[in-house]
């Protein structure tokens, strides 16, 4: 084990202790020394460590006294309220906010704390671009032909092989790729769905899934969903008589970040398959986690095919590559119906690439890095917040993703407040824009997938001082 792994391999751990309470805030780290004793590494690699932890604002430092646990910043802040939607399907879609949003994509002269990627900075783009050429000599056709309907091979296989660190034991004959997660969304809710049946969601939702939804005629149905476990699962067992179908994101999904905790997962599997209604889980978060171990998926748990796992690379390594896929359970044969009407084929050129990449060290490596990227920038993000946010501002409490849900005072109107800072460079997503109900107009998502910077610190303190003005 190289000692620039070890050092992070246990700043991790000591991570894992705190964030779990077992070291609680006030008590006293292990010294330099203890640490170099205790692993069999120098002083050096020692204080890295406690530089990594005071970077994930997990730690502090007293002049002569060592290292201890900070408080967390959301401590001091209140945790932001479960959602309540209304029981009955709505479609009050917020079509002129949502464009207005996401036309500001790719704007190079705005903060994006709207747009929900990690930076090109946090990205291996140079390492990709090394495997985009290698791509054109690995295919015969230098990745000018048609790619066979399934997919990528060394693609499928790779994300195969992946699926056994969270149970889902697939194999490459068992994937279809796509153009992205929400294409294979789109494929999945074609295939199982007709106008006017009912889909249930978690609300608050990713606005791309609300409007698909709605423009292949289905009644939306939003469930009232806990910032920290996801969706209400009482709430769920009452309306599956109702439903037709379930989309859902068990792992931090946007804009709450919340994570469904296993036994929810594995019953709400037993319940829909009991019943025979399918489950399509996007799952594009699950490799974005802060803690040791990558959480199981819903799709851990089903032995009869009833659920359409969903995945891509949007969220981890290139969103511009648009590499998907869905393992389709009993479905596969529909969504290659779908795709071969729809899409045909996807790009064997980036797929190649993706797959090689995903192949080597080279990949993992990278998730290491980024998720450590994100779980620092979460907690400062969160920091911030709780010093230049006005008083009684609630968070999420994100375990993974890139989403941190921000709840103000109900008298405060976020489209006001994005109307505000998008005149003075900075971009945000409004609490409306992920429901089709009258609900979150106080609310707004920030992505933490920007590097941080101290001019990022100060455009989320000058978001700050808008809300108290709002």
């Amino acid at each position: 084990m190289t000692k620039d792994y070890l050092y992070r391999q246990v700043a991790d751990e000591l991570a894992a202790l705190i964030n779990r309470g077992v070291l609680k805030p006030g008590d006293k780290l292990p010294s330099v020394r203890m640490l170099c004793k205790r692993y069999g590494i120098g002083m050096n690699t020692a204080k890295r460590i406690f530089v990594q932890l005071s970077d994930r604002a997990l730690v502090y430092s007293k002049p002569q006294s060592g290292y201890f646990v900070s408080q967390p910043a959301y401590v001091r802040q209140p945790l932001a309220a479960p959602s309540r939607p209304h029981p009955e399907p709505a479609s009050l879609e917020p079509k002129e906010l949502i464009t207005k949003v996401y036309s500001h994509m790719g704007n190079e002269k705005l903060t994006l704390f709207s747009i929900n990627v990690p930076s090109a900075g946090l990205l291996p783009l140079a390492k990709l671009k090394k495997e985009l050429i290698q791509a054109t000599q690995q295919l015969g056709s230098g990745g000018a032909a048609y790619e066979s309907l399934q997919g990528n091979v060394r693609l499928r296989r790779m994300v195969a092989q992946r699926s056994l660190a969270w149970g889902g034991n697939l194999h490459e004959d068992e994937l279809v790729t796509t153009n992205g997660a929400m294409n294979a969304l789109s494929f999945c809710l074609m295939a199982l769905s007709r106008p006017g049946q009912t889909i249930a969601i978690e609300s608050p939702c990713y606005p791309g899934i609300l409007q698909l939804a709605l423009s292949l005629g289905l009644r939306v149905l939003e469930l009232p969903t806990h910032p920290i476990t996801g969706l209400d699962m009482e709430a769920l067992r009452q309306v599956l008589p109702k439903i037709d179908l379930c989309l859902v994101v068990p792992n931090f999904n946007t804009p709450l970040g919340s994570l469904m905790p296993d036994v929810h997962k594995k019953e709400m599997v037993g319940l829909f398959a009991a019943r025979g209604v399918p489950i399509i889980e996007d799952d594009i978060y699950g490799d974005l986690h802060f803690g040791l171990q990558r959480p199981v998926c819903c799709k851990t748990f089903d032995t009869t095919g009833n659920v359409l796992w969903c995945g891509s690379l949007s969220k981890t390594l290139a969103p511009g590559y648009r590499v998907g896929w869905v393992a389709p359970g009993r479905y596969k044969e529909q969504i290659l119906k779908l795709k071969l009407v729809h899409a045909l084929s996807s790009p064997p050129l980036v797929q190649e690439a993706a797959g090689t990449f995903m192949s080597t060290g080279k990949y993992d490596k990278h998730l290491r890095q980024l998720r450590r990227s994100l779980e620092e920038n979460c907690a400062r993000y969160m920091g911030t917040v709780a010093d230049y946010f006005p008083e009684g501002t609630g968070t999420s409490r994100p375990q993974g993703g890139l989403s941190l849900w921000i709840e103000l005072a109900d008298t405060t109107n976020t489209v006001k407040l994005y109307e505000l800072a998008l005149k003075q460079g900075i971009c945000i997503a409004p609490g409306r824009m992920f429901t089709l109900q009258e609900q979150f107009n106080n609310c707004l998502r920030l992505s933490f997938g920007l590097p941080w910077t101290e001019e990022l610190r100060q455009k989320l303190k000058q978001l700050g001082n808008f809300a108290r003005a709002v």
